[in-house]
């Protein structure tokens, strides 16, 4: 990307490249504002295909899957590369085309794929299968030497996912749960909610055991018992021992300013405030 962002003049390269950063920090966690920027980029540097590829990526992610299509097929001819070729397939899916990803599977780009594309392709075409409700096709489409490897690879836990999530469909239930745990065992990142769809098959629910404090009736169950404590307390206690205590707080202290361990009250109290302000932040 540099490269190509270095036939443009140095001030605009500048600002494209920022443009680009916020997209690639964005488009996981706010999808829309990605999408922003990367319109930003386009307008400054519509020739660069670094540009066009962000741009198609942002729109993916927030399913405008014609300009996302558009924009990865304009990447495709500047470079020459055929990477985001099972994405293309994948937004055909996403415009309700399963048989153009399908007929895109079996082009021989895919064969100029690396393995992780190779792979990414043989998921795109299960996911159309299944979209022209074929589920054992797209189960037999995912049985391949990687779903069957014991290796782990950047695409394993997905590929066992969807191999599971096929299998479910299909009612094969017990060989969709052994996947389900093959795609946990894999999934070091988190990539996938394989331990929720395991909890799901196993009967297992998640009960919140936070209590609801805005019920009156639980609030005073809860607090009568030390209610009860104090007033037995108070019954102990010595008067004399009470009225001396009362005494001792009515006695005023002085501190030394110079004292480094002197803190006025007003601005203990302040300082206090500013730390709850800063904990509710």
């Amino acid at each position: 990307m540099r490269q190509e962002l270095l036939s443009l003049p140095k001030g605009l390269a500048e600002e494209v490249s920022k443009n680009l950063v916020m997209v690639a920090r964005l488009i996981d966690e706010d999808p829309e504002q990605a999408y922003a920027y990367s319109r930003i980029a386009l307008r400054l540097a519509s020739r660069v295909a670094a540009v066009r590829e962000a741009a198609g990526f942002a729109a993916y992610a927030t399913q405008k899957y014609s300009e996302a299509l558009a924009e990865f097929r304009a990447a495709k001819r500047m470079t020459g590369s055929v990477e985001l070729w099972p994405v293309m397939a994948d937004c055909e899916r996403g415009l309700g085309r399963p048989e153009r990803a399908l007929a895109m599977a079996g082009e021989p780009e895919v064969q100029k794929l690396d393995k992780a594309g190779q792979v990414e392709m043989r998921l795109v075409a299960a996911g159309a299968r299944r979209d022209q409700g074929q589920l054992e096709a797209a189960i037999v489409t995912l049985q391949s030497p990687e779903l069957a490897s014991n290796a782990v690879q950047p695409w394993t836990a997905r590929l066992r996912y969807a191999y599971a999530d096929a299998l479910l469909a299909a009612g094969r239930e017990d060989e969709a749960r052994e996947w389900f745990g093959k795609a946990l065992e894999a999934d070091k990142d988190g990539a996938t909610d394989a331990s929720d769809r395991l909890a799901e098959l196993d009967g297992v629910e998640f009960v919140d055991a936070a209590i609801d404090l805005s019920d009156d009736d639980e609030v005073e169950d809860l607090t009568a018992g030390d209610r009860d404590e104090d007033d037995d307390e108070d019954e102990d206690e010595d008067p004399a021992e009470v009225a001396a205590a009362e005494r001792a707080t009515d006695v005023t202290e002085y501190y030394d300013e110079d004292d480094e361990e002197f803190e006025p009250l007003e601005q203990s109290a302040a300082g206090a405030d500013t730390d709850l302000r800063g904990d509710q932040a």
